[in-house]
């Protein structure tokens, strides 16, 4: 068990212990990560990794409807649909984006722009959207997912996206990565990690703001650190599924 400071609370800061667990459980350790980011990966597993992770992908907005009917305030809910309309895109009732400083067309979001990313490396856009190909594991890890941003508290459902404390770094390790080992999937199609780059710094520090605020024991504290734990294991569950999928493939193409 943490060793507490004067207050009963473990040493270190709340934002400090996380970061600490995601070092150790993120899934930028994930062998499939790795081997991506190595220039590893065949055409095919790439191609599965995208449709799979598309599955999850569609699914934020959900998850992020459910926490944005269970907080309290106004100003809580217009600073949380930003995150949906980041992903199923905004309204377009703002004008025209300003293109010439990289604003994204006010009807893109996130899931139009993965769904570029698919047909830059290949993939028919139709056959993203049937969810045809999506693995069991797939499924299930984020139905998990989502049922938890459903059943659990408020405060452990925000935890849970704190994960992306460390998505830009993943974000800008990938953009690298495949600029220079997968040169032929279109770069437009890399426009979904250059985007989140941004956004997932913005939205983190929002979250992470939220949890302190809300935090007012050390119980709490230890149930955000848990969420934020299952939301890993989320996340290497949908790797697991999709590098044991490429596996089984080679060994029956090899016995064949």
């Amino acid at each position: 068990m943490p060793e507490g400071g004067p207050n009963g609370r473990p040493d270190g800061s709340l934002e400090e212990r996380l970061r600490a667990l995601g070092e150790r459980r993120y899934h930028h350790r994930h062998p499939f990560n790795l081997r991506m980011h190595e220039g590893a990966l065949t055409p095919d597993e790439l191609r599965r990794w995208i449709l799979n992770r598309f599955h999850y992908q569609r699914h934020i907005p959900v998850k992020d409807a459910l926490i944005l009917a269970r907080l309290g305030t106004r100003e809580l809910r217009r600073s949380w649909i930003r995150r949906i309309h980041d992903h199923d895109g905004p309204p377009a009732l703002d004008g025209p984006a300003d293109t010439a400083r990289g604003e994204a067309p006010r009807s893109e979001g996130g899931i139009e722009r993965w769904l570029r990313l698919g047909e830059a490396a290949g993939l028919d856009r139709d056959l993203l959207l049937s969810g045809e190909g999506v693995l069991p594991g797939v499924r299930m890890a984020v139905d998990g997912y989502v049922n938890f941003c459903r059943n659990a508290t408020v405060l452990e459902a925000v935890a849970s996206s704190l994960t992306e404390l460390f998505a830009p770094d993943l974000m800008a390790t990938r953009i690298a990565a495949w600029e220079r080992h997968y040169p032929w999937v279109e770069p437009e199609g890399l426009r979904y990690f250059q985007v989140r780059v941004g956004q997932g710094r913005r939205d983190s520090g929002e979250a992470m703001d939220l949890v302190r605020a809300w935090c007012g024991s050390r119980a709490d504290e230890e149930r955000v650190l848990a969420a934020f734990t299952f939301k890993c294991e989320v996340l290497w569950s949908l790797l697991d599924a999709v590098e044991f999928a490429g596996r089984a493939g080679a060994e029956v193409h090899d016995a064949g």
